[in-house]
């Protein structure tokens, strides 16, 4: 293909010759050399551009086999719509939701869709485009809250193995547990009927406010506090007006009124000399904070910081102060599709969306990766004893200052516009 080896051969024979014949013909040597000069740049010119064009065959050549071969795999394993289910451990993670362009802040979807791209499940150059995917996450999880359950919808090439190669290239924190296919029009954020959390929590919580958090271990429930707390918690049943649990939103807002089916908290258990226990909440939809809010208010109540009326009171158009529990606790259960499955779950083509078969797996990796995390970092860094400390601060008395700000603010609102979570 080359051929500047041959012709620097035939150059220095050239000359071999002339030296050979004694010098007889200096004069003509001198000439020719000079010529020759000028006759091998000519040739070495001719040559160099012979080997750019044949390089630039060659690369023509692969560009059109990894065509083809992109090709090949497009056929062979063809995008279908499917959801993803999965489980992750939301420490050290900015949320569940991406932010393109933004790599200083990482995001659950960041690795996942890293994955994706590594195991060949979508071409890369869908990477920072995935609405081409059509990718749509179930649940938006908050800045370090974790996730059992978690569903996302997209299409994928359905590659041989597909979850087992998603996984290789996901840290342990992070793992596909299971996938279905689904329908062409399928949503998982818009075909979602439901959704369930729980919350992990030191039973100390609940404890007196006159209470000695140095002696954190030695706390147990009574069983008519947690029966108390349970009380609380189901006045949340039903239809409320939630703008004070989430933050920029009017009490005349329509998407402030969510629907609440179910909310208790278990009986205690013991991790590390620690007592916690795990607060179970069911519900149409969340807006922001919203069930961090709604644990915070049950705890200033129990422990004797704001009167019980002040739970009806939220629920009005004043403006009450009510406090933000950690989110360290907070997990994604799971995701409930009872529409979608009564419609398509028995056409014969399409899985209901339960996961059942994954439910060991599930338990498996909340042992492994979440439960421990949060009772570690509940135990080093004492993030809901500090919360504590911040509720004699609050002030769960509306004032008739509050209620007029309340007023500015709903007009503010009204002309910048509400947008629901």
């Amino acid at each position: 293909m080359f051929r500047v080896r041959p012709l620097l051969s035939a150059l220095v024979n050239h000359r071999q010759t002339l030296k050979t014949n004694g010098g007889l013909y200096k004069p003509f040597c001198t000439m020719s050399e000079g010529g020759m000069n000028k006759q091998t740049a000519t040739l070495l010119k001719r040559t160099n551009e012979e080997n750019e064009d044949s390089a630039e065959k060659v690369q023509a050549a692969k560009r059109v086999k990894t065509d083809g071969e992109h090709a090949e795999d497009e056929k062979k394993y063809p995008k279908k719509k499917v959801v993803l289910l999965m489980a992750y451990s939301g420490k050290g993670y900015y949320g569940m939701q991406r932010n393109p362009g933004n790599s200083q802040f990482r995001t659950i979807e960041d690795d996942l869709v890293a994955a994706l791209i590594k195991s060949g499940c979508i071409p890369e150059n869908h990477g920072d485009e995935m609405k081409k995917m059509s990718f749509q996450r179930c649940a938006r999880t908050d800045k370090g809250v974790s996730a059992a359950g978690q569903v996302v919808s997209l299409k994928v090439r359905l590659i041989d193995d597909i979850i087992e190669k998603i996984n290789e290239h996901l840290p342990p924190q992070i793992k596909v547990l299971g996938l279905k296919r689904v329908t062409q029009g399928f949503n998982s954020k818009n075909n979602c009927d439901a959704r369930t959390y729980s919350y992990m929590l030191p039973t100390l919580a609940f404890s007196p406010k006159d209470y000695d958090t140095g002696n954190i271990a030695a706390f147990r429930l009574e069983p008519e506090t947690l029966q108390k707390a349970n009380r609380l918690f189901a006045l949340y049943k039903g239809t409320h007006n939630f703008h004070n649990f989430t933050s920029q939103k009017a009490p005349s807002d329509p998407s402030a009124r969510r629907y609440i089916t179910e909310m208790s908290c278990g009986e205690p258990f013991i991790r590390r000399n620690y007592e916690f226990a795990v607060i179970t909440v069911r519900g149409q939809s969340f807006m922001l904070h919203q069930i961090r809010k709604m644990i915070g208010l049950v705890i200033a109540v129990v422990k004797g910081y704001a009167k019980e009326e002040v739970m009806e009171r939220s629920w009005g158009h004043e403006k009450v102060d009510v406090p933000k529990a950690p989110g360290l606790g907070l997990i994604l259960e799971r995701v409930h599709f009872d529409r979608y499955n009564k419609r398509f779950g028995g056409d014969g083509l399409h899985e209901k969306l339960e996961w059942d078969r994954e439910e060991e797996e599930i338990k498996a990796f909340k042992e492994a990766h979440i439960y421990p995390t949060i009772i570690e970092t509940e135990c080093e860094e004492g993030s809901m004893v500090s919360w504590m400390a911040t509720l004699p601060i609050h002030d769960f008395e509306a004032t008739s200052i509050e209620v007029q700000d309340d007023k500015v603010k709903k007009q503010d609102d009204a002309d910048e516009g509400n947008d629901s979570d």
